[in-house]
């Protein structure tokens, strides 16, 4: 994802956020739609146009519903917040576009980050 990201000419901090929305979504993959490693495959695909990166993960684990997340409470003290749930917020931080799709037996999610 870096090489990619870098030879679509991003800057540094960009690549790093493009790697983080990555690396988080196959994370909730990997979780929540297998229920642990090792357990099923996640087919990833980039490509680059001169506006964008988009990026597509490919899984045929649990379906995923992204409106049934509610957002993350923000405004609390660290103390009392919920120790998961932030990396759906987080990937729509880091990306200018998320989009997810269940296809029959496959599931997509397709982040975009323009230039």
């Amino acid at each position: 994802m870096r090489i990619a990201a870098q030879e679509a000419g991003f800057e540094k901090f960009a690549v790093y956020s493009i790697e983080m929305a990555v690396d988080e979504a196959c994370s909730n993959i990997i979780e929540h739609a297998y229920g642990g490693e090792g357990q099923g495959e996640i087919r990833c695909k980039c490509s680059v146009s001169d506006r964008s990166l988009t990026i597509e993960l490919c899984d045929r684990g649990k379906s995923f519903d992204p409106s049934s997340v509610p957002p993350p409470n923000l405004s609390d003290n660290l103390e009392d917040r919920e120790a998961h749930g932030l990396g759906l917020y987080f990937i729509r931080q880091w990306m200018d576009e998320v989009r997810f799709v269940s296809r029959g037996v496959e599931n997509v999610l397709t982040m975009v980050k323009h230039r």
